[in-house]
């Protein structure tokens, strides 16, 4: 999709919003035997409908295939280095995902595979023209083609009590929806995926864990009663998400990060039913040769983080409606000799369904903040992100999200910046 085809799309869709929204509230009894029998184009979960029914007989044998692909534009309306350059202002990424569930091919009970490829275009807006800290978009990956960003196998045991990952991993990422059964670390409901919700990547993943790319690496989940669970994980330090991870897991001065994390996940009674909430305190310890601030190298870096989400309140009392609010919250604590930001604060609201009629329309608002070790030249001590996103769903395969962003201090300078942009994400 070129620039302006994408400039052309968002302002059909927006033009045609109302009349779809209007047309999804009036049914009547023979659209409804119509959609009964072959869902219209605004009813579908996917864009194409199935293939022709070529996925849900893959599916139904245990091989599952989605195709996403992000559009975001953004630009800097105020302060920061540039108002002027339109350098990354048009950027996205696609996913393309294979799982193989061994459980429906009747090969290996509890066994899966799981594989993501990925291509993207565009570094984003914050090098040449924000200059932030955090990054004002925090899905940009950069200008690829194609690459294989994650190849694991995973097994359940005990009755999903355990499970053990193994391949090509990402020790971040996860699924976003406030999942009991994490295999991914510093995973939160409201505040973790750059695809539908906050854009600034101090609102996707806590800045100060030293994640790093995809390579290779095992995480071992275990839940040793309900609502309560331990993650470990261990990973190539140096990976580089763009190769097997071979090359850099197995050489001679090999080095590995390790993560430890303990959450529970309670569900609090309300009138409406259950409200569901994830509590998570995990460290880090990564053993890579670091420069402090005094040009001197320190190894064996450690640092704490805490990461929390709960629904406050719940509309309605069907068990699987998600309307209501929620409320996030995130802290880091690292070395200050190694890390320009020696703690890191964020929190926020998100509400599925405010509008009337708009049940899985989202709203967020969050604010992220970094105190800045001044030992690195800073001239403030704060770099300070407040985010506020619409996530308007079309269609069940297509989703519009404008937002507005304010950085306070940008790069720890004596600088503001204020970015708008809209997102828009098709699910083929």
């Amino acid at each position: 999709m070129t620039r302006y085809g994408f400039y052309a799309l968002v302002t059909v869709l927006l033009l045609a919003t109302p009349s779809i929204c209007h047309a999804q509230a009036e049914e009547t009894a023979s659209t409804a035997t119509t959609s009964s029998e072959t869902p219209s184009i605004w009813e579908r979960d996917r864009l194409m409908d199935g293939w022709f029914d070529c996925r849900d007989q893959a599916s139904d044998k245990g091989l599952d295939v989605n195709l996403t692909v992000i559009n975001v534009y953004q630009q800097n309306f105020h302060g920061g280095l540039s108002t002027h350059r339109k350098a990354g202002r048009y950027s996205g990424y696609y996913n393309l995902e294979l799982m193989v569930d061994f459980d429906k091919l009747k090969f290996i009970p509890g066994g899966s595979v799981y594989a993501l490829a990925g291509g993207s275009w565009s570094e984003g807006i914050d090098g040449p023209s924000v200059g932030s800290l955090s990054n004002v978009n925090g899905g940009a990956r950069g200008y690829r083609s194609i690459d294989l960003l994650e190849l694991w196998y995973q097994q359940r045991l005990l009755d999903d009590r355990i499970r053990i990952r193994a391949g090509k991993i990402d020790l971040t990422g996860g699924p976003g929806d406030g999942s009991s059964h994490p295999m991914w670390f510093d995973t939160n409901a409201y505040a973790n995926c750059e695809k539908t919700q906050f854009l600034n990547g101090a609102l996707v993943i806590n800045p100060l864990i030293p994640f790093p790319e995809q390579g290779l690496g095992t995480v071992l989940y275990i839940s040793p009663v309900d609502e309560v669970y331990v993650l470990l994980g261990v990973a190539d330090s140096q990976a580089d998400r763009r190769t097997t991870g071979f090359a850099s897991a197995f050489k001679h001065d090999t080095r590995v990060i390790a993560m430890a994390e303990v959450g529970v996940t309670p569900k609090f009674d309300s009138p409406n039913g259950p409200m569901p909430g994830g509590y998570r305190v995990g460290m880090w310890y990564d053993p890579q040769p670091k420069l402090t601030f005094a040009g001197d190298v320190k190894r064996n870096d450690v640092g704490l983080y805490a990461n929390f989400d709960q629904m406050i309140f719940k509309e309605n009392d069907d068990k699987n409606d998600k309307q209501g609010l929620g409320v996030f919250g995130r802290f880091g604590l690292a070395d200050g000799d190694v890390s320009p930001t020696r703690q890191f604060y964020s929190a926020g609201l998100s509400y599925q369904g405010l509008i009337p009629t708009r049940d899985n329309d989202v709203i967020g608002i969050g604010i992220a903040s970094g105190c800045l070790n001044r030992d690195f030249g800073f001239d403030r001590r704060r770099e300070t992100a407040l985010e506020l996103f619409y996530n308007v769903q079309i269609t069940p395969w297509l989703m519009l999200t404008p937002g507005l962003q304010h950085i306070t201090h940008a790069g720890g300078e004596n600088r503001d910046a204020l970015v708008g942009g809209l997102r828009l994400q098709v699910v083929f």
